[in-house]
């Protein structure tokens, strides 16, 4: 795929270079909507950048075929938000949970210039693409690490990490109206997904859709969310543990359980989950414990943790109401996520409704 000559020369009057040496192109982006590049520049104080560049035009093919009005609209709201959080948001983020600056945003006629900094050259190289998953390309908390080596090999020490930046990135945020954002965060809520619930054929969890959806809104302690926090929108340093995050498109207001599940669900094998996932949840509110005192001490990290725990298979059911319309075979869909959708259900229609166990 080129880059047309007349994005490279915004780019580097943008950058103030003398010229875009080379460019390297990231990914197209989703459904046909423009594309993510990295651009390597003479002349400029920054060596290279990176540049979402957006065409808005209605694409005529979607990789998955949910070509419809709503989903384009759903994708034009998307990159209007994406383009406020650098503009307003992303500077301001904690040291523990970086994002990409913003250097540079052009918006002309159905385009969009978007230019961050880009993370390879503050140390964070290393990243994952999609992918399922499998106890193959995992590697368990007391593996050998020295029999293990692959560039594609997932740690508990990736997941530990992401998560540490999740606690860091909800702690900041709390209580902290979504101005400019989406006032339900997360790439599947409901209001945005009217296709996928049509499609659905699990007719309890349709049925409870609705319930699901208000019990994540309405809890008590919200956030900003990512959005999309699974392992491929973060990029990890190679020398520490560090790792950064981008792809902000459905950022703003919910409960840190999305993110959460999000997360779990991109990088832990489904067969690990029921061993895992108690300690890595342990892990998660530590550190969220750990941020709220360093910069939130008003808030009682123990209230948040009360409500926001029992939430886990809650937030897990709503993820499956989208996954089961959008992709009814996705490796997504397995027991583990069964099992905790059928939980969520029993305890939202029983008659003690809300009090979740854990």
């Amino acid at each position: 795929m080129s880059i047309p000559t007349d994005v490279l020369e915004a780019v580097a009057s943008a950058m103030m270079a003398e010229y875009v040496v080379s460019t390297q192109l990231i990914q197209p982006l989703w459904g046909g909507y423009g594309e993510l590049f990295r651009a390597s520049l003479s002349g400029s104080q920054h060596t290279s950048v990176i540049v979402k560049h957006i065409k808005l035009p209605q694409p005529k093919v979607h990789p998955r075929g949910w070509n419809t009005p709503i989903s384009h609209q759903r994708k034009l709201k998307s990159y209007q938000v994406e383009l406020h959080w650098y503009q307003q948001y992303a500077n301001d983020c904690l040291p523990q949970c970086p994002v990409p600056k913003c250097l540079y945003v052009e918006e002309q006629n159905d385009e969009i210039l978007l230019i961050m900094e880009d993370l390879a050259t503050l140390g964070f190289e290393q990243t994952f693409t999609s992918f399922e998953p499998t106890p193959i390309n995992f590697m368990p908390k007391q593996a050998n690490h020295e029999s293990m080596t692959g560039a594609s090999l997932i740690s508990h020490q990736h997941i530990e990490s992401c998560l540490s930046w999740l606690a860091y990135f909800h702690a900041q945020h709390l209580a902290i109206e979504p101005h400019g954002l989406w006032e339900c965060g997360g790439y599947w809520h409901l209001a945005t997904r009217p296709d996928e619930l049509e499609k659905l054929t699990d007719v309890p969890l349709r049925q409870t859709a609705e319930k699901i959806d208000t019990t994540l809104q309405q809890c008590q302690f919200q956030t900003l969310i990512h959005g999309d926090a699974k392992l491929a929108n973060f990029c990890f340093a190679t020398t520490n543990n560090r790792v950064a995050g981008v792809d902000f498109q459905y950022v703003g207001k919910g409960c840190g359980m999305k993110d959460v599940i999000l997360l779990l669900s991109s990088c832990l094998p489904y067969q690990h989950c029921e061993q895992d996932v108690p300690a890595l949840l342990n892990y998660y509110f530590d550190q969220l414990k750990q941020a709220l005192s360093e910069h939130q001490p008003q808030i009682s990290p123990q209230a948040v943790e009360e409500e926001w725990r029992p939430l886990y298979c809650v937030a897990w059911a709503d993820f499956q109401r989208f996954m089961k319309g959008w992709s009814p075979t996705h490796w997504k869909i397995n027991n583990y996520t069964e099992s905790l959708t059928q939980q969520a259900l029993t305890q939202l229609n029983s008659p003690k409704q809300g009090q979740f166990t854990q």
